[in-house]
């Protein structure tokens, strides 16, 4: 650089390199900004945008699963409910179906009971014609024995 001395005061004169300096970092920021810094600053902003697409798109699919979990979950429920509902009216059915079954049984126990003693009844009733039929045929022998008469 060169530089001017006055008597009275120092004057210092810039070199003409000085210009160029400024200019070329002035160029040097331009191209810079134009080729780097706005490719950058764009390349963030489009991140930053697909970032916020992600995040949006995924607690959109958040909300549509905990949708669909209710959704299931309240299938669920209708579904086991429903499954009680048709165990408890086959319970039903087959208690029914029981107790028709034992009254069934009883009512034919008891014919066979009544028939039994129907029988019973019949076979003592011919047991006793038996043995009145017989007692009389044997006392009537056991009377002409001791009196000594036979009847032909």
């Amino acid at each position: 650089m060169r530089a001017r001395i006055k008597r009275a005061g120092v004057h210092v004169l810039p070199d003409l390199s000085v210009f160029w300096v400024i200019f070329f970092v002035l160029l040097l920021t331009l191209l810079l900004n134009q080729l780097l810094f706005k490719p950058i600053l764009r390349v963030i902003g489009a991140r930053e945008g697909a970032v916020r697409d992600a995040r949006d798109l995924a607690d959109s699919a958040s909300r549509q699963a905990g949708e669909a979990l209710r959704e299931f979950e309240n299938r669920t429920r209708a579904a086991r409910a429903e499954v009680h509902q048709q165990m408890e009216a086959t319970r039903r059915a087959g208690e029914e179906r029981r107790a028709e079954i034992v009254a069934s049984a009883r009512r034919q126990s008891m014919t066979t009971l009544a028939e039994a003693h129907a029988r019973l009844e019949q076979d003592t009733a011919a047991a006793r014609a038996r043995i009145e039929h017989d007692a009389d045929a044997i006392a009537t022998t056991i009377a002409q024995r001791i009196l000594g008469r036979q009847t032909t």
